[in-house]
């Protein structure tokens, strides 16, 4: 099939832990992207890329994150954001992607962020899919906090409950998947990584001091977050994605692929 992906494993060594990271990738004559997926989803949300025309062209990376998906990580309880940056940076030098435009949602937008804020002069642009740029963001993380369990087990079952009978679009579906997508050993070390940043790793400052273009991309039902005005005063693309919450590439892909593809555009004219 033209400009299909193909599946690939990679062993690594990350802080002296072993992983088998599964990707996805793509090769091509055109400026990489790099995809980083949300907390209990895959690889797979970005897959479909193949189906639009406007990224023909681009190689790109998508991998499952340690803990998630296919990949396997010796040491879940060392997973952190931090443990998810290094775990980026070691995949980059794996398929020697020197500058590229990049992709996160949620854990992955702010895994991204961390990234870009670190080497910034690597990155051609960033569209941050309702990554955690403030404390308000971690109305999925601080569950963590907010309803402690005796069991990691404990913990993702009833999470999984909790977020099954939300009313935002797309989180049935989401939920549905969660126990086959993430290990529940990995969830307390990602969440309280998540919660410690958003409450005091300055992110919002982290976010505006990037020197690539930016988007923000947000479900409709969130509109409401406190700080999009503020990212809009200052030069942030804002992508309001109607018929959506939180997971856009489940309610409404076709919107947040022309969006992804609007700013890579401006990017590289």
């Amino acid at each position: 099939m033209p400009n299909a992906f193909h599946g690939k494993t990679f062993d690594l060594k990350v802080d002296n832990v072993a992983l088998r990271v599964s990707a996805i990738l793509r090769d091509g004559p055109l400026a990489p992207i790099v995809f980083l997926h949300g907390f209990g989803s895959t690889k797979e949300d970005y897959a479909d890329i193949v189906r639009h025309d406007a990224f023909a062209g681009h190689p790109f990376l998508a991998y499952d994150a340690p803990g998630c998906g296919q990949t396997e990580c010796a040491d879940l309880g060392c997973i952190s954001i931090p443990f998810l940056v290094q775990t980026a940076l070691a995949m980059l030098k794996q398929v020697e992607f020197d500058r590229f435009h990049l992709v996160g949602h949620s854990m992955g937008g702010l895994t991204a962020l961390m990234l870009a804020q670190a080497q910034p002069g690597r990155i051609l642009s960033f569209v941050d899919i309702e990554g955690n740029i403030a404390p308000e963001d971690c109305f999925l993380s601080r569950q963590i906090v907010d309803f402690p369990a005796s069991t990691a087990e404990e913990f993702l079952t009833a999470f999984i409950d909790r977020t099954y009978a939300a009313s935002a679009y797309g989180s049935a579906l989401y939920a549905a998947s969660l126990r086959h997508k993430v290990r529940a050993g990995a969830v307390a070390g990602i969440f309280r990584s998540m919660v410690a940043l958003s409450d005091h790793g300055a992110l919002m400052e982290k976010f505006l001091a990037l020197p690539c273009p930016t988007m923000f991309m947000y479900g409709a039902q969130n509109g409401s977050l406190s700080y999009l005005q503020t990212l809009a005063a200052r030069g942030v693309v804002l992508a309001e994605i109607p018929d959506c919450g939180h997971f856009p590439m489940y309610s409404n892909p076709t919107a947040m692929w022309r969006e992804i593809a609007r700013l890579q555009e401006a990017a590289s004219a």
